[in-house]
């Protein structure tokens, strides 16, 4: 037979089967009538043939044979034989399911709380990690970076990414505005080249001032991505031409939705930007996030061309034409991100090449290398995710937090597979008379595979719904008190699948042991009633055995919630190093277009008086960087005596504060004087020291009235510090936590923003007598006053600071705890039905134990000490496997080693009083057995 007939052929039997299958009651009829026809027929010819009509129609009949025989090959035939046996098995399933209905719900529930464990994990991490930019064809994007050493030649002036590497060396997607006009004139590997950067910036929207995101992107942007607005136009290659030209912005849905009720006279609205008033022209499509996040869409896009006003790192702000273009392409500044489409032909590896032989050049063309300063080398990253920053965020986190959905999923399986051997033990009779009446093994174990897959179906149902209800919770854990989030959790089809899959696996996984146990029922010993004690005996060792499992695992997920919480424990009994009861913390953001260098400081000062003449504040100060939330700034510290070495480490933390700034946080002088009204911007430079940055640089000695330097290195200070101005040490303060409460204290020194040429954004710090919150509309009326474009932003008290902080270690402690306390509920039903089945089952042996002496203690005693052994012999297998596996946890624990004994005695004990506990009801019940009772049936 050729190929294509073999082809029709197959495609004419599922063509009759379909029909056969969508028109079965046809199907019926049509068969009743050709076998009514076959014995008219037949009839026929024997009533020719001389017999009398009755004769001839029971002739007929018989020589037909049974008509269900006939019926039954028919459906063969067509392949529906095997449905109708499924078919049948599923209602015989579910008959028994409905017969015990509380096996039922045991089973269901506890499979529903771990496949919707499983689910809800499962979609937050595809949203944050598999999830790609909602653009037409995202696998194509291509994200340029590149990777150097520590003294990359650009290594001071990166405004943007800057991760360093486990061998030593940075990387980063920040490129010079010059390097991508250059690289975009001269790309041939890759399709045009399209640039964005965003950025924090304060709005201004129908006369309320926020604080939002703004990602300026240039002309081809949009053309590049393919996206079109769902309202107005998109941005323009006419828009992106001139620096400081092209004031169009497109907003996204959500700020349309939440500031213009989704009006269609959105279009042609000013708002500003940084005080900077852009017209809109558009609304983003739903679902679009831009090109550098998945999870979240800045407020607005505007022409990469109004960075000078926007937000002028690059270069002062100024009205000038020709500066804002040498501002914008200043070739010392590393700010854009640049990504374009893989072109086809051109592999990843060979456009890598040409691109970094190419960057190669413009960076020797346009900036000085000096000796040691190595070249970048080109990177050709995935972009179908943007900047994919979550990776190293969430990557491990979400591992960590699927291997334990896993264990809590084996944890249900091994229980409801419990449930189902003792169920299984009890059906022997059932299956013996099966097999007596002709039903093969095969068909026996698909039959308890079938109710397996059934129960998992219930199971899985009630998954699903948990993991839709729940998949936001995740997200809501992880948000700050203050900050604004639009990060949703998609519950599309590939969740489904997921949920699908995996209650076809757990099905599969829980239904073997029990299928395999009923078809493997001997006939003739399973129908005496006198001979069954054996066979459950040899079926209560494997539930023996999965309860052990059941306890390794338990052992392992409460070991694991154990060092979570020892770890959240030890991060908030550290000392911070200041007060943080009644603080309460406001950020402003000037714009350098309206506060351009000294102006800013001028309108600090005026905020941090009007501040603190509050009622209800006790002292308000300033802070550069606010403690324990994740920022850091340094710059090199050169005390007298010291000069610059280019390979040496001579950075330390620095901040930039208020005249009150140690009394408000409660930080203690130890030596000197803090900051007073003294210090201005005339006075002679200060600074105030921290203890550790006395041993690290002045180990000995008494730093007070020592001076020192800072180095910009052909770039802006952090405070715009002259490199030619020596600043007098005047006081040494304590120590406190800087970026985050992990790290130990940091070498650390203060100046006073009073002295400073510029320091932009500043955080309010507010020591109240009332509740926070009391004093943040007068705030909001203050800085209203003074500038009503202003926002405050971050809005936070000092312990909500710290609890943003400790996050994720919250998170863990609130699932694994979860996840511990559900794998002591199972473990506890498996052991009880364990036991309580083992003792139902030797209740003649006990009934003799009693009649031949054994007092009760003794018969209760032999109960517990079984149960003993078995979770003895669990807790072994759990510790060993928890001292393997939490080692890969390691860098998520604080204050705590992965094998720390402590925890896993804890643990340990734990299981172990839940053993005894969920035994002590059937070792009582096996004690109170009545000899006469219990051997009557002998």
């Amino acid at each position: 037979m050729s190929i294509t007939s073999h082809i029709h052929s197959s495609v004419a039997r599922i063509r009759s089967f379909l029909r056969a299958l969508i028109h079965r009651n046809r199907l019926e009829r049509e068969m009743e009538t050709e076998l009514g026809q076959h014995v008219a027929a037949r009839t026929d010819d024997l009533i020719d043939q001389g017999m009398v009509p009755q004769e001839a129609a029971r002739r007929a009949k018989v020589e037909l044979g049974p008509v269900l025989m006939h019926k039954g090959n028919m459906r063969a035939s067509l392949g529906l034989r095997l449905f109708d046996e499924l078919t049948a098995d599923v209602r015989h399933g579910l008959r028994l399911l409905a017969k015990s209905p509380g096996f039922t719900l045991i089973a269901a529930l506890s499979l529903a709380l771990a496949i919707g464990a499983n689910t809800t994990i499962f979609s937050v991490a595809k949203q944050l990690l598999y999830e790609r930019l909602a653009v037409p064809h995202a696998a194509n994007l291509r994200l340029l970076s590149w990777t150097g050493s520590e003294e990359h030649v650009a290594v001071h002036h990166v405004w943007g990414d800057w991760d360093p590497l486990p061998d030593g060396r940075v990387t980063s997607t920040s490129f010079s505005y010059l390097a991508y006009k250059q690289l975009r004139a001269q790309n041939h590997v890759l399709q045009d080249l399209f640039a964005l950067k965003d950025t924090g910036v304060n709005l201004t929207v129908r006369d309320q001032a926020l604080r939002g995101q703004i990602e300026m992107v240039s002309g081809n942007y949009y053309a590049q991505l393919g996206v079109k607005p769902q309202l107005g136009r998109a941005i323009s290659p006419a828009d992106d031409t001139e620096p400081g030209q092209g004031a169009v912005a497109i907003i996204s849905d959500g700020l349309w939705e939440r500031r213009f009720g989704r009006s269609s006279n959105v279009l042609g609205q000013v708002i500003k930007v940084n005080d900077t008033p852009f017209t809109i022209v558009g609304v983003n499509p739903r679902g679009f996030t831009g090109a550098r996040n998945v999870q979240q869409s800045p407020e607005v896009f505007a022409p990469l061309s109004m960075q000078p006003l926007v937000h002028p790192a690059t270069g002062p702000a100024s009205p000038n034409t020709q500066h804002r273009t040498e501002a914008i392409e200043n070739p010392n500044y590393w700010w854009v991100m640049i990504m374009g489409r893989a072109r086809p032909g051109v592999s990843n590896a060979a456009a890598q090449a040409a691109l970094n032989t190419q960057l190669s050049a413009i960076v020797r063309a346009t900036m000085p290398v000096r000796k040691g300063e190595d070249l970048p080398r080109m990177d050709l990253r995935d972009g179908s995710r943007g900047l994919f920053t979550q990776e190293r965020m969430f990557a491990k986190p979400m591992a960590v937090l699927m291997t334990l959905v896993g264990f809590v999923l084996l944890l249900a399986c091994a229980n409801v597979a419990n449930l189902m051997l003792a169920r299984g033990a009890q059906r022997q009779r059932e299956m013996s008379v099966r097999l007596a009446l002709g039903a093969g093994r095969v068909r026996i174990l698909r039959q308890m595979l079938v109710e397996s897959l059934l129960l998992a179906g219930l199971g899985g149902a009630g998954g699903l719904l948990v993991g839709y209800f729940g998949r936001n919770v995740l997200p809501r854990m992880t948000e700050n008190a203050w900050e604004r989030t639009e990060f949703h959790v998609a519950f599309d089809w590939k969740v489904f699948a997921f949920t699908a899959a995996i209650t076809i696996a757990t099905g599969i996984a829980f239904g073997l042991a029990p299928a395999f146990a009923a078809a493997r029922a001997e006939v003739t010993h399973g129908l005496k009633e006198t001979a069954r004690t054996a066979t459950r005996r040899r079926s209560g060792m494997g539930g023996k055995s999965l309860v052990g499992v059941q306890i390794a695992l338990s052992t392992l997920l409460v070991i694991g919630a154990g060092l979570f919480l020892r770890t959240l424990a030890s991060l908030n009994a550290m000392s911070v190093g200041f007060k943080t009861d009644h603080l309460l913390l406001v950020g402003i953001n000037p714009p350098e277009k309206r506060y351009p260098a000294g102006a800013d400081i001028a309108l600090h000062q005026r905020l941090e008086q009007a501040f603190a003449a509050i009622p209800g504040v006790e002292s308000a100060t300033a802070a550069q960087v606010a403690y324990v939330s994740n920022e850091l700034s340094d710059t090199d510290f050169l005390p007298a005596g010291e000069s610059f070495q280019p390979n040496a480490h001579q950075v330390e933390d620095l901040n930039v504060v208020g005249t009150d700034f140690f009394q408000t946080m409660g930080i203690p002088i130890l030596a000197g004087r803090g900051f007073g009204p003294q210090d201005t911007a005339t006075s002679e430079k200060v600074a105030v020291i921290n203890e550790a940055l006395v041993r690290k640089r002045f180990p000995g000695q008494n730093p007070v009235g020592k001076r020192f330097r800072t180095e910009t290195h052909d770039s802006d200070g952090f405070a715009n510090t002259n490199p030619n101005e020596w600043i007098r040490i005047v006081g040494v303060c304590g120590n406190t936590r800087y970026t985050n409460l992990r790290q130990e204290p940091p070498a650390q020194f203060i100046l006073p923003y009073v002295q400073q040429k510029s320091v932009g954004g500043m955080t309010y710090e507010l020591r109240t007598r009332l509740a926070p919150d009391a004093i943040v509309p007068a705030l909001r009326k203050i800085v209203q006053n003074i500038d009503p474009d202003l926002p405050l932003v971050d809005v936070r008290t000092q312990d909500e600071q710290i609890a943003a902080d400790t996050m994720q270690e919250r998170l863990f402690v609130t699932l694994t705890s979860g996840f511990g306390l559900l794998a002591l509920a199972l473990a506890a039903v498996g052991i009880y039905g364990v036991m309580s089945y083992s003792v139902s089952q030797r209740r003649s042996e006990i009934g003799i134990r009693l009649a031949l002496g054994a007092v009760p203690s003794q018969v209760r005693g032999m109960v517990l000490r079984e149960s003993t052994w078995i979770a003895m012999a669990g807790i072994a297998a759990g510790m060993g496997g928890a001292i393997l596996l939490t080692r890969l946890v390691k860098s998520m624990l604080y204050g705590i080693a992965p094998n720390d004994p402590l925890t896993l005695a804890a643990g340990g004990a734990v299981l172990l009083l839940v053993a005894l506990v969920s035994s002590w009801i059937p070792a009582r019940r096996a004690a109170r057995v009545q000899p006469m009772e219990a051997l009557r049936h002998e």
